[in-house]
């Protein structure tokens, strides 16, 4: 796979998880966060897995990583406020974060 399919199966990927957070946000938040919020989203998840070193640590017995989604949604409030996107409600965010991770584990169930 050449680098420009490998950043369209990407772009598609990406396109996948954000429809799947938006169905699973409340009613109430479906239509608050703008799908180039929700990608901004994504971004910093991305850096929040690359910079933390959770790619690194070991699973346990169970082959399970903790990973703490307060420490997500935290990152992502403050680096949506540095980068002037606006304040967010951390438990809206925690909605998209869980989102994310749910897609994320029904991806690991089809392999």
């Amino acid at each position: 796979m050449g680098v420009e399919d490998e950043f369209l199966f990407e772009d598609v990927d990406d396109e996948k998880t954000v429809e799947y957070i938006r169905n699973y946000l409340p009613q109430e938040l479906k239509e608050k966060f703008s799908d180039d919020e929700l990608y901004y989203f994504l971004d910093l998840i991305d850096e929040y897995y690359s910079e933390s070193g959770i790619l690194d640590a070991q699973p346990d017995a169970d082959g399970y990583v903790e990973i703490d989604l307060d420490a997500i949604v935290e990152y992502i409030v403050k680096e949506a406020k540095k980068d002037e996107m606006g304040e967010f409600d951390p438990e809206e965010i925690l909605f998209v974060v869980q989102g994310e991770m749910e897609y994320t584990d029904s991806l690991d169930k089809e392999d």
